[in-house]
């Protein structure tokens, strides 16, 4: 019974999630959709957790609970912001994992005929919003910046939409190719992290089968080269921008480009002058130290960079990997755990039935890869964008674990 009612209301939240934080966010000007959806998600999490005889709580949940708490404490003690920017960037930076972990936990299960509307969901929203947004934008960019603010949100709502059919299909071979022509019109927003993105999913989608074996073979080694090439190939324009100029200080660098590699010049000092535990929530690199301006910019000199500014500070959140270094070397490493801790999941499940389990292990490293090339040039993952994906992340390892435990012989 509490099953049945988790599964129904889980459903209609995932829609909402899915028209209102990825589709509409910036089209409707009502901004705290994401923080509804998490309130709502938690409040089901709750009511699931009361209902549950032995009050089960996955562990890893709990010890990312306390590595929050730990370090909510440790940026009172060193003052890294005031009090409220901490709290204001320990709640951003905790709704991806309470979005994922609040699914994993309540286990929802979407039957056939609930996927089957979800698909059609997908479709009319691609056909009737995504589609004409991209078609009319390819011609007038500033088109695509009134429904979605930026070719960037453009390219990420496309994905999560791609990712989201996918989801909700049988997975056959006409549903791949569906899954890469919704992509496809996202290569108009331009975006290399979106090139990089379509050349992973044209590749696993395709080529991983099931009964694969992941050997260091000739063959995987190849495969494996050329897919880095080719992503390597369609992102050099950023990995020039943000990595090789930061580190030769080439003056002639566009003023909109500036913010971005000087933050990620100074991470590496950070870390070390920081070290082990960073600067602290609200410190560097994200919308709290922005808003609520850090010291720390002007402690490395950027409080005078066009868009780090007290008064601009625009470009202070357009990046996630520098934002680690508020938690120091040891965040980086829990944050790399976090997803190696996600992925060992996933060949586990995948293990107890290849053929079934094929399609969830494919999204998972779709998800793994579209976060990690989105932290390069952006702060998705601690977005609306990201909320919604971890929500998503934690419903397919959900339906993996399901099919695990109705394997006969395995211990999950």
């Amino acid at each position: 019974m509490v099953q049945s009612y988790i599964n129904k209301y889980f459903f209609f939240l995932f829609i909402f999630a899915f028209v209102f934080v990825i589709l509409l966010y910036y089209t409707i000007g009502f901004q705290f959709t994401d923080e509804l959806t998490t309130m709502f998600l938690f409040i089901l999490f709750l009511f699931a957790m009361f209902k549950t005889p032995d009050w089960a709580f996955n562990k890893v949940f709990l010890l990312t609970l306390g590595i929050f708490l730990f370090y909510t404490i440790y940026s009172l003690w060193i003052g890294s912001n005031a009090k409220r920017a901490i709290f204001n960037d320990l709640i951003i930076q905790l709704k991806p994992y309470l979005g994922f972990f609040c699914v994993y936990q309540l286990r929802p299960v979407l039957n056939k005929s609930r996927k089957s509307l979800f698909k059609e969901i997908t479709l009319l929203f691609w056909f009737i919003f995504l589609l004409p947004i991209g078609l009319i934008g390819a011609f007038s960019e500033p088109f695509i910046e009134i429904f979605m603010r930026h070719p960037a949100i453009y390219g990420i709502a496309i994905t999560i939409t791609g990712l989201c059919y996918l989801y909700s299909s049988d997975y056959s071979k006409r549903d791949k190719i569906i899954f890469m022509l919704l992509l496809s019109i996202g290569i108009i927003s331009g975006r290399s992290k979106f090139y990089g993105f379509f050349v992973l999913s044209l590749f696993l989608v395709f080529l991983l089968k099931p009964n694969a074996h992941f050997k260091l073979s000739m063959k995987n080694i190849m495969i494996f080269l050329v897919l880095f090439g080719l992503m390597f190939y369609v992102a050099w324009e950023k990995i020039y921008i943000y990595f090789v100029q930061a580190l030769t200080d080439n003056p002639d660098v566009d003023k909109d480009m500036m913010a971005r590699f000087v933050i990620y010049r100074v991470t590496p000092e950070i870390l070390t002058d920081y070290f082990p535990f960073g600067t602290g929530f609200a410190s560097f690199a994200t919308h709290s130290s922005g808003i609520f301006y850090s010291g720390t910019y002007a402690e490395y000199g950027l409080d005078n960079v066009y868009g780090l500014t007290k008064n601009n500070p625009k470009f202070v959140s357009d990046t996630f990997y520098p934002s680690l270094a508020q938690f120091g070397v040891v965040g980086v490493i829990l944050y790399i755990l976090f997803w190696l801790y996600i992925l060992r999941k996933a060949f586990s499940y995948f293990k107890a039935d290849q053929q079934r389990q094929l399609k969830s292990l494919v999204i998972v490293i779709l998800i793994t890869g579209f976060i990690a090339i989105e932290g390069t040039t952006g702060s998705t993952f601690i977005a609306q964008g990201g909320l919604f994906v971890m929500m998503l992340l934690g419903l397919i390892l959900s339906d993996m674990k399901h099919i695990a435990e109705e394997t006969p012989q395995r211990t999950i």
